[in-house]
């Protein structure tokens, strides 16, 4: 007796992302599964990014190489997600091109399901060196995008009211920033973005020049804010510590060409203790991650 015909299971769905793949041994067969793409778009989906940069007398450096990740859109909770790497892997790169401030060499960057060529308000960039404005009072630096933007006067003042409250700095409005901290100067700076109702909040080691009781300050009150707003954080640093601090997320990357060594989940429960063993495990194992790379081009060289 002849054994039944195997049923065909069809097509299988998965989140979006995935790739259609064939069932070894079935060749010429449909694809045996493939990426659900119904619902929202992600918010931000990167493929194979490289940027090269190229001086005045045509020499040039591959700053980031094949690039690819995606984060997802979760309303009512935003992300944090983290970059992680040494100096010069082209982290801030990755955030240039995501803000539309640098176009990629090849590749393509999607947010919200649109092609990103050039920068838009939904997102915004705070750097790590100060970037208010001197002559404005904290309250123009604030309103400053929405101006440009020709926002009525009322509805500038009422945004700029709401975000500077949102940050702790609605006392501070009519001050100049020489008489802030650098701690506050860093608040406007959020505040700005925020009021030009970005979703997606760039942030390029922005408590890098602080110090350290200030930053732990900041880091702190980066969260709220993330917590308040529901905005998708992309946070780049080269702290170990501050990344298992913020991160829901962190991407760990290699030496320049930058690329991706790893995507790490962080299940660690908030408010986080940077003393506690599990936040302690997590701190070794990112730092495993950072410094494997390192590891293997030595074995190479030595071979």
């Amino acid at each position: 007796m002849s054994p039944e015909p195997r049923k065909d299971p069809g097509v299988q769905r998965g989140e979006a992302g995935t790739v259609a793949v064939t069932v070894s041994g079935r060749d010429g067969q449909p694809p045996s599964y493939q990426a659900d793409l119904s619902g929202p778009p992600l918010k931000v989906r990167v493929g194979g990014l490289s940027i090269t940069y190229v001086d005045r007398f045509g020499h040039e450096t591959e700053a980031v190489r094949d690039m690819s990740f995606e984060i997802a859109d979760k309303p009512g909770t935003g992300e944090v997600v983290v970059f992680l790497g040494p100096s010069g892997c082209g982290k801030s790169t990755i955030l240039k091109a995501v803000a539309g401030l640098l176009p990629a060499t090849k590749g393509e960057i999607r947010v919200d399901g649109r092609l990103v060529d050039g920068v838009g308000r939904d997102r915004g960039m705070v750097f790590q060196a100060y970037t208010s404005f001197g002559w404005l009072t904290v309250r123009e630096n604030v309103e400053y995008g929405l101006r440009l933007q020709g926002v009525a006067r009322a509805q500038r003042r009422a945004l700029s009211d709401k975000y500077l409250k949102e940050v702790g700095l609605d006392e501070f409005a009519d001050h100049y920033p020489k008489q802030l901290s650098g701690g506050m100067k860093q608040r406007v700076a959020i505040a700005r973005v925020l009021a030009n109702e970005a979703n997606i909040l760039l942030m390029d080691e922005p408590f890098g020049a602080l110090d350290a009781l200030t930053r732990e300050q900041l880091q702190e009150e980066l969260l709220q804010i993330w917590e308040r707003t529901q905005v998708t954080v992309i946070f780049v640093t080269h702290s170990v510590e501050e990344a298992t601090f913020l991160a829901g997320r962190v991407v760990v990357m290699t030496a320049g060409p930058g690329r991706i060594e790893s995507d790490n989940r962080i299940t660690l429960a908030r408010p986080r203790d940077v003393s506690a063993p599990d936040f302690n495990d997590v701190r070794r194992e990112l730092t495993r991650h950072l410094t494997s790379h390192v590891q293997r081009r030595e074995l190479r060289t030595a071979a």
